[in-house]
């Protein structure tokens, strides 16, 4: 007898007017795989990434589950009525549902709430035995012992790194702009022989891509001796890169910048944010010193490690000046790359709750809560001066003039710490992972950050719009 089909779909898409935009992001995100890892072998499962493929509303699946973030929620919405047209049966989960499961659980025949390791299997049997309920909820503190790995057959082949895992949950700051710090859970690891296990699940891959990952936790060096652990373990697979995600204070060890090196760490990403101490001061990111930075991004640079980083725009104490300094700021820090954003407000944040408050939100519509808008009113700037300064920081940092003089940075700092074919491999491989990142925030930048946004500080109509906030 056939099994029925689970389709599981990672929302990503954003319009350009009416035109989809599809990123060149080198990794998937990690949930879509990792529920599919999670599925009881008795239904058949598919994973659908939007970041890099349209939907198939035509799909032969019996069941559809939707993973996706609060700006997405209108378009998970429209995604789900569509499939119910189709006579479909649609589950919907992710941050936004686990925080906000009022607002959007009449759109799907279930929901499911917090952390799924423990729940979802279940709420698959039911599904199959027509035993579906309408929510599931998990433990808020469950351990994370034997999760299974994730399944990296099912990612597209366009991913170029399809291996993603986490090490640990949580995070251990209280930055106020961060969805993390809505309704916060402990921060944990996992197992280190789990972490390794999935490392270690690819044979279904091609070989070469078997050979580089990235680590999705939020913040990697949460538990530091944790952490050395892992990387020395990481050391002994000898991937040609792994990517790693961490908060900056963890670069105040140097046996970490060692290990990393090590376990041939070729990028990380820390959240930098900004280079003005009392931006930083204002969102209560406290372990972020500015006077550091240049020494780290150096340090990791020597070490064969690129710097890649996000940076905020429209923090509440930027100014016109800052930015006009901006592009020398950070070519004296010798960054790498930068990942750049416009503050957010993300519902249920202290960010957010503040600037509510103070009665300065100036756009309701959540589908524009992703970074690329500006909607609320700034203590200082105009949303036509953020938006200048946006655009003219992205095209100065990612001129091809630019991107090519910091490598030739990148490989000037590199010396021979190992035999003559491994550094040639690690040079070969800081080349492909530089390139592939500027060429992939180049392309976001031109295709959203440069298209026309509207510039003017104007109230949203809150008749049309507000409801996509408070209400969904």
């Amino acid at each position: 007898m056939k099994k029925p089909k689970l389709l599981i779909i990672v929302l990503f898409q954003n319009l350009i007017g009416e035109k989809p935009y599809y990123a060149l992001t080198p990794a998937p995100p990690l949930p879509g795989i990792l529920l599919a890892g999670l599925t009881p072998p008795i239904v058949e499962v598919e994973v659908l990434h939007e970041m890099v493929r349209p939907i198939n509303y035509d799909t032969d699946a019996d069941y559809i589950a939707i993973s996706f973030m609060d700006y997405l929620a209108p378009h998970a919405i429209e995604v789900a009525r569509r499939f119910h047209k189709q006579g479909k049966i649609v589950i919907g989960g992710g941050k936004f549902v686990s925080t906000f499961p009022e607002k959007v659980e009449e759109y799907f025949d279930s929901i499911l709430i917090g952390e799924a390791h423990l729940i979802w299997p279940k709420m698959v049997e039911d599904l199959v035995k027509n035993k579906l309920k309408k929510r599931y909820t998990a433990d808020r503190n469950s351990n994370l012992k034997n999760i299974p790995p994730p399944r990296y057959d099912l990612v597209e082949s366009k991913f170029t790194v399809p291996i993603v895992i986490e090490t640990s949950r949580g995070c251990t700051h209280s930055c106020t702009y961060c969805q993390l710090n809505i309704d916060p859970v402990p921060f944990r690891v996992r197992p280190i022989k789990d972490v390794i296990n999935d490392l270690r699940t690819t044979q279904k891959l091609p070989w070469f891509k078997r050979k580089m990952a990235m680590i999705h936790d939020n913040h990697f060096g949460g538990n530091l001796e944790n952490a050395k652990i892992l990387l020395k373990e990481f050391a002994k697979l000898n991937f040609w890169a792994i990517g790693i995600q961490y908060s900056i204070e963890s670069l105040r060890d140097n046996d970490f910048i060692k290990l990393l090196s090590k376990a041939n760490c070729r990028m990380s990403f820390i959240g930098m944010e900004s280079l003005k101490e009392q931006s930083l001061k204002s969102v209560n990111k406290k372990q972020n010193k500015v006077k550091e930075y240049k020494m780290f991004f150096h340090n990791l640079k020597k070490n064969g490690i690129l710097s890649f980083v996000g940076l905020m725009f429209a923090l509440e104490e930027d100014t016109v000046e800052y930015y006009e300094m901006l592009p020398k700021l950070l070519d004296d820090i010798e960054v790498d790359v930068i990942l750049p954003s416009i503050a957010i407000p993300i519902l249920g944040t202290p960010f957010y709750n503040s600037i509510q408050k103070e009665n300065r939100i100036i756009d309701y519509d959540i589908s524009h809560y992703e970074g690329d808008h500006v909607v609320f009113k700034h203590k200082h700037l105009s949303s036509k001066e953020i938006y200048e300064a946006y655009k003219r920081i992205n095209k100065i940092f990612y001129s091809p003039r630019r991107i090519y003089n910091r490598w030739l940075n990148i490989m000037a700092h590199q010396t021979i710490q190992e035999s003559i074919p491994q550094f040639i491999l690690k040079l070969v491989v800081l080349t492909f992972v530089y390139f592939k990142l500027s060429i992939f925030q180049r392309h976001h930048a031109m295709k959203r950050v440069f298209v026309e946004n509207n510039s003017n500080d104007i109230v949203v109509d809150k008749s049309a719009s507000i409801e996509v906030v408070h209400t969904i």
